[in-house]
This record gives C-alpha cells, sequence and structure tokens, in this order.
C-alpha cells in the first residue's frame, strides 16, 4: 500500500493533511502563507518534529516562490538588506510555534545561515530568493533519505543485539509511543522506521503502540499507518504498558525524539518516560531513533529542554467520530470527557527520559550505546 503523507506539493499547491481529522476523515488544507503554516504547526494540525521542520522550511520556499511570480516584486526585495529584515522576521515568527521540537530550530538556523552567506556575498535580491528556495525544498527532501538510514541501522543494531543474547530475531515484538512514521516527517518514518524496515526485513513479529493521550496520535494516527502498511500490530492504553511487559515478550521499545540533549537525555511526547522507567524494571532495551537535527549540542543536559505546556482544555477532550453513528454516517465529533470548568488541569506535552534509562540512540550517521558503567552517552560518533 501507498504510504501516507504530511505534506505533498504538487500543481502549484503546498497543502499538510489536517492530522486533527484522522483517521476517520482525509483532509488536505492549503498552506499559501507563512501565517497558515504557524497556526497550522500551534494548532497540531501537523505535527511531528521533522515534519513541522519542514512545512517552516517549505512555507518559506513558498513565500518566495509566490513573490517571484507576481507581476510587481514585493518591497522587500528593493535591497538585500530589505530581505534580509524580512526573512529575519519570518523565521523567527515560526521558530515560535512550538518551542521543544529542536528540528524547527535547526531549520530555521539553517535558512538563516543561507541568507547570511548570500547576503555576504553580495548577491541580487533574486538570487539570495533562489538560494532560500532551494535549502528550503532541500531540507524537506532529505528527510527521508536520513529516515530510511536510521531505520536500518537501528533494524540491523537490534537484529545483533537480540541474536547475541541467544535469541531469535525471526519475529522481534517492539512497542513504540506516540506516532514517529510518514505523518511525523517527510516519509517512512524514525521509530515507526524502523519498525517498517524490520516488517519488511521479515524479522518484526508484532508492533505494540499506545493510544498516547490526550491527542491519541497512536490510536489516530500509528493506527492508520500500520493499518495502511498491513504491519502485525496491537494497540494498548497509556497505562498498559506495564502488564504488557509483564505477560508478553517484548524485544525492545523504540520511540522518537524532539530534542536531546549532549548527554543523551531525551524529550518526547509525554508517556515516553514512563515507558523507559518500566522497559529499565524489565530490562528490555530502549531506543531512541531521531534524525542529527534533533541533537542539540548546545544543552548539556535534559533540565535545560523547554518543555511546552498545551491548553488545559485539550487534555478534557476526544476527538473522533460518533459512534455507532447515524445511518451508518461518520460524523466527526469532539466531546468532553471531563465536568465543565474542571480545576487543576497539568498537561505538558512533553516529558525527559534520563540517559541512563535509555540502550541506544540511533541518527542516520549510526549508533551510541552507554559505555559500562557510565549514566550518559558520547554522541560524537553520530551527529
Amino acid at each position: 500500500m501507498v504510504p501516507l503523507t504530511s505534506i505533498r506539493t504538487s500543481n502549484g499547491k503546498l497543502e499538510i493533511v489536517n492530522q486533527l481529522l484522522l483517521p476517520h476523515k482525509t483532509e488536505f488544507i492549503d498552506i499559501n502563507t507563512i501565517e497558515d503554516a504557524h497556526d497550522a504547526i500551534k494548532t497540531m494540525k501537523i505535527r511531528g518534529a521533522p515534519a513541522i521542520a519542514s512545512l517552516a522550511a517549505l512555507s518559506l520556499s513558498w513565500h518566495l516562490s509566490t513573490a517571484i511570480e507576481t507581476s510587481a516584486l514585493p518591497e522587500f526585495f528593493a535591497s538585500p538588506e530589505a530581505m534580509k529584515a524580512h526573512i529575519e522576521q519570518i523565521l523567527a515568527f515560526l521558530f515560535t510555534a512550538r518551542p521543544t521540537a529542536v528540528n524547527l530550530g535547526a531549520a530555521t538556523r539553517r535558512l538563516a545561515q543561507i541568507l547570511q552567506a548570500s547576503v555576504a556575498a553580495k548577491k541580487n535580491t533574486l538570487d539570495i530568493a533562489h538560494d532560500l528556495i532551494a535549502e528550503g525544498n532541500l531540507i524537506a527532501d532529505e528527510d527521508i533519505g536520513r529516515n530510511k538510514k536510521m531505520s536500518k541501522w537501528g533494524g540491523d543494531w537490534l537484529v545483533r543485539h537480540v541474536e547475541g543474547g541467544g535469541v531469535s530475531s525471526t519475529a522481534l515484538n517492539v512497542l513504540t509511543v506516540c506516532n514517529t512514521g510518514s505523518l511525523a516527517t517527510s516519509g517512512y518514518g524514525t521509530a515507526l522506521g524502523m519498525i517498517t524496515y524490520l516488517y519488511e526485513t521479515g524479522k518484526l513479529g508484532k508492533a505494540y503502540y499506545t493510544q498516547t493521550a490526550p491527542y491519541h496520535q497512536g490510536s489516530r494516527l500509528t493506527a492508520l499507518e500500520l493499518q495502511t502498511l498491513n504491519i502485525p500490530s496491537v494497540m494498548i492504553c497509556d497505562t498498559m504498558v506495564g502488564s504488557l511487559l509483564q505477560h508478553h515478550k517484548i524485544h525492545a521499545v523504540i520511540v522518537g525524539a524532539d530534542r536531546i540533549a549532549r548527554n543523551g537525555d531525551t524529550a518526547n511526547k509525554i508517556g515516553t518516560y514512563n515507558a523507559a522507567v518500566i522497559a529499565a524494571r524489565h530490562q528490555i532495551p530502549f531506543i531512541v531513533i531521531a534524525p542529527i537535527s534533533t541533537v542539540d549540542l548546545d544543552i548539556g543536559d535534559g533540565s535545560r529542554i523547554p518543555i511546552e505546556h498545551r491548553p488545559p482544555i485539550e487534555a478534557c477532550l476526544a476527538r473522533g467520530i460518533l459512534y455507532p453513528g447515524v445511518d451508518g454516517i461518520p460524523n466527526q465529533a469532539v466531546v468532553m470527557i471531563t465536568p465543565q470548568n474542571l480545576d487543576g488541569v497539568y498537561n505538558p506535552s512533553f516529558d525527559v527520559t534520563p540517559a541512563d534509562l535509555i540502550t541506544a540512540i540511533i541518527t542516520e550517521k549510526g549508533v551510541a550505546v552507554r559505555k559500562e558503567g557510565q549514566e550518559i552517552f558520547d554522541l560524537s560518533d553520530i551527529v
């Protein structure tokens, strides 16, 4: 089956799939302005650290391409200085959309560097714009290739790790959290990409995944991706991780990341830390897989990672279709699952898993494991 996609650029359009309506309705939204991109990221119509970085980059490319095609160039094309001021304002605005995912900051900094270099080279404004358009497109295009690289690194490492323990690697059962597939990236995925690789190479038994409340990225999005790819899978509630690891043979827990500190501490979707603690209790490998752009070498440890807190109301709501429905029509609905005007709601979007609970960290450059007796990672070989 054809993998799902979060972003598409075709027929002269930049579009995203509205992930708030999945899995029951597939609706693509036009991204016509920088403000559209910012809103889509902030309201989680698109989510996943690599995907939001790709959309931010593509929205700038789209903004400049559209400007070039107009009959009269906008005022910011008047001089390199005007162009620089305009683009810097856009990049700063896009960066505010979501604070935890480092990929967004990496993309905006990378575009800022291209801008600075082009201005310093005394290029004219059209050439500066073309440089930024090319770089924005490249940021999105290169994501699929690196996802496939890291998935192979991770899958092959897990097979060797399991076989090294004297266990057959022909039916590996793994658990993941949240959604890290094509919907969270520009294609293939990170943790879900590694699961896909295990399936494609005949090594996967079953993929278990948590519902991942309160946005249910697991039960809505991961379920849809695994179903689309015909990958054997089982959904569990977030509170069932302990029971699963007690009563079923799970060979690894595999998760993505929104930011990895220099020592290996990792911020990921809320519930990841819970899974890591329980995996450690059961001596099950806990694997983090993410692109190099997710590693933030400027942050020494997880205590310095900013954690986004979402509006309290979001933890009080659930999205889906009415069941059993009216006349067989799948009517979309948002329902409240708490008393109205509930006081006191704690709703962080991410948590931080300490490095000492992580077995391996994987990027497109390879696999890093903690050395015997050490509680932190040396990531120098994989960034």
